[in-house]
């Protein structure tokens, strides 16, 4: 198969992904459409972006896999996906911490402003824990594997693990007191 035509063969996954994606969020927007949407409409258009991503991200991963899969001969394109998947997983674990620190912190604090990234680097931490996942399938050798999969057990240990520590804070007692005293002074 010619170069041309396994580029065009990706291009057109993607962009049918991308249809996907589409389509889906329209549905969903005609199915919520309301008040509620009206009055809330920046946390209704940040709650579509993320079902966009999630949708694309998922629909995404044939065109990925073949596009890997014509990568295979490729080893520089392989050294520098697997230096990559381990720089990503270093920065899954400063992510998490940072929103671990985030917790105990001023709200006007340094620190606060880096959680609030983080926490956007941990919402797309599925994604790339796929991304990972899938090259650690199609990598040609048992090193590149390795790395992607370390990269893919980090991302989805620091989306897991934040995920928990966001849902046993917001429904404990404790933090409901103390979100109910700080918003009454």
């Amino acid at each position: 198969m010619r170069p041309l035509v396994k580029v065009g063969l990706v291009g057109a996954g993607y962009i049918g992904a991308f249809a996907l994606a589409s389509a889906v969020v329209t549905a969903y927007v005609a199915a919520t459409s309301g008040p509620d949407r009206q009055n809330y409409g920046a946390m209704f258009a940040f709650g579509d972006d993320l079902l966009f991503l999630g949708v694309f991200g998922v629909a995404a991963v044939v065109p990925s896999g073949a596009a890997l899969f014509f990568l295979r001969p490729y080893r520089s394109f392989w050294r520098v996906l697997s230096v990559t998947a381990l720089v990503v997983a270093t920065t899954a674990v400063a992510a998490f911490f940072d929103d671990l620190a985030w917790r105990g912190s001023d709200a006007r604090s340094a620190a606060n402003a880096w959680s609030a990234l983080a926490s956007l680097r941990i919402l797309i931490a599925p994604l790339f824990a796929l991304a990972f996942l899938l090259s650690a399938v199609m990598a040609p050798s048992q090193v590149v594997s390795k790395t992607s999969q370390c990269g893919a057990a980090a991302k989805t240990t620091s989306c897991v693990y934040s995920s928990c520590v966001r849902i046993s804070t917001s429904s404990s007692p404790r933090a409901n007191a103390q979100r109910v005293a700080s918003s009454s002074v």
